[in-house]
């Protein structure tokens, strides 16, 4: 948690650019809710329809959703057969990939490759990159970390999601506790904390409000869902459970809006809380994330 006082909120909807619906869904949830951001999947299916809607709302950050894990790569296969079958989609086996790309130098290089290849897509849609995170929260490996931090700087990197929640397993804490350390000495903007896994495609008006009313006295926070517009179908087969449409209701919900009010909470994307003080923050807190490391490592 950091120590400067900062109390803040970012609101995220991931998946931009996965399905038309999610499009209107995050659209809609920006223009009248208090939806502030938006991560995009730059090589899904409704990818070029979500840039176009991002190009018409100034006000939405965007930030780079990276797809390692259930979803379609950028490359073409033939590039990097280390990664994905013949029909180019990464599989789910993530503890499997882990392993892989932590011991594997060929992969390893495969993974580069794909990792550049998202962020010179993100690149050429010229919108502002406001932060980045990964599918799965698969940033979180130390492999995966390492480059979208040595890659990103070439693309203007400034904040990382720090995908940490309160009642995060026991053993997940070492791993946070590195990341949070790496990303301070990298003078990387990240938040303190994160709501949504837990209700991960069921964050309702009612588990809104209820992290409204939880949250800490300081930090910046970043809830984070799935909202889409009603219809027919799951978005994917993995999403069948999915409450898209109740998701969408909190981002619009006017009791939701008036909690974060009555908070007092600074509310937007990162490059609206963090501003130019992005790296400067990173850089002040590298000696708390090192000693938070080091006391995670121990437990």
């Amino acid at each position: 948690m950091t120590r400067s006082g900062r109390r803040a909120l970012i609101v995220t909807a991931d998946d931009f650019g996965l399905h038309p619906r999610v499009n209107a869904g995050i659209e809609r949830a920006h223009r009248e809710g208090v939806l502030k951001a938006a991560s995009l999947m730059v090589s899904a299916p409704a990818a070029q329809d979500a840039v176009e809607r991002a190009r018409a709302l100034p006000s939405l950050r965007v930030g780079l959703h990276l797809v390692l894990a259930d979803g379609p790569c950028t490359l073409p296969p033939a590039y990097i057969p280390a990664l994905v079958g013949p029909d180019g989609r990464f599989g789910d086996a993530m503890a499997r990939d882990g392993v892989r790309f932590f011991f594997l130098p060929p992969v390893r290089r495969a993974l580069a490759r794909e990792i550049r290849a998202q962020f010179e897509a993100f690149a050429a849609t010229g919108l502002p990159l406001d932060h980045v995170n990964a599918h799965k929260h698969f940033h979180l490996h130390p492999t995966v970390l390492s480059l979208v931090l040595s890659i990103g700087r070439e693309f203007g990197l400034r904040a990382v999601r720090l995908p940490f929640e309160a009642n995060a397993p026991w053993w997940l804490k070492p791993w946070i506790g590195l990341m949070r350390a790496r990303l301070s000495r990298a003078g990387i903007a990240y938040n303190d904390y994160v709501v949504g896994i837990e209700h991960t495609g069921g964050m309702d008006e009612a588990a809104m409000l209820d992290a409204l009313a939880r949250m800490p006295g300081e930090g910046v926070g970043e809830i984070y869902s799935h909202p889409a517009e009603a219809g027919e179908g799951p978005i994917t087969a993995s999403m069948q459970a999915y409450r898209h449409a109740d998701e969408l209701h909190a981002l619009l919900s006017s009791r939701v809006a008036q909690a974060i009010a009555d908070a007092g909470l600074v509310c937007g994307g990162f490059a609206d809380v963090f501003g130019g003080q992005a790296g400067a923050r990173g850089m002040a807190d590298a000696r708390d994330g090192d000693d938070t490391a080091r006391g995670r490592a121990s437990l």
